[in-house]
């Protein structure tokens, strides 16, 4: 079996260091500028939706949202209804660098898919999110304090 993971995990840590030291001179490290796109794109989220979002564990985003916070890049604001529910929005610091982030994105995009045919890129977008669904089921799983039988 051709190890599809392997690819798919060397990838991804190429575009996240590419980002980082891209992303430095903003103040953004160590992946943060995931948690504030997804801030960006959605407004008023809160960490438990964020943390579906991004696929990492509690304890990770909430170091990256207080670093971000820290940073001026975020802010949370009571829930109008629930005073313990915390929502997550970008302040103007924020907003400002997410254009930057997204031209990036894009780029990076068309990096990767240099030489693709249109067919090509929609079917490997297809398959990833295939992929990614099905390891999402594991990932829930697992989450919840279970353990897969292998």
């Amino acid at each position: 079996m051709k190890e599809i993971l392997r690819e798919i995990g060397m990838i991804a840590r190429a575009l996240d260091s590419i980002s980082n030291i891209e992303f430095k001179e903003l103040e953004l490290t160590k992946g943060q500028y995931l948690y504030l796109v997804r801030i960006c794109e959605n407004p008023g989220i809160i960490q438990e939706q964020l943390v579906d979002l991004i696929k990492v564990d509690r304890s990770t985003a909430t170091r990256a949202i207080q670093k971000l916070v820290l940073n001026g890049f975020i802010e949370k604001k009571d829930d109008q209804h629930n005073k313990k529910i915390k929502k997550i929005y970008p302040t103007e610091k924020g907003i400002s660098v997410y254009p930057f982030i997204k031209r990036e994105n894009e780029y990076s995009n068309l990096v990767a898919l240099a030489g693709f045919t249109e067919n090509e890129a929609e079917n490997t977008f297809d398959y990833l999110q295939r992929i990614r669904k099905n390891i999402e089921k594991d990932w829930d799983f697992v989450k919840k304090g279970n353990r897969r039988n292998y």
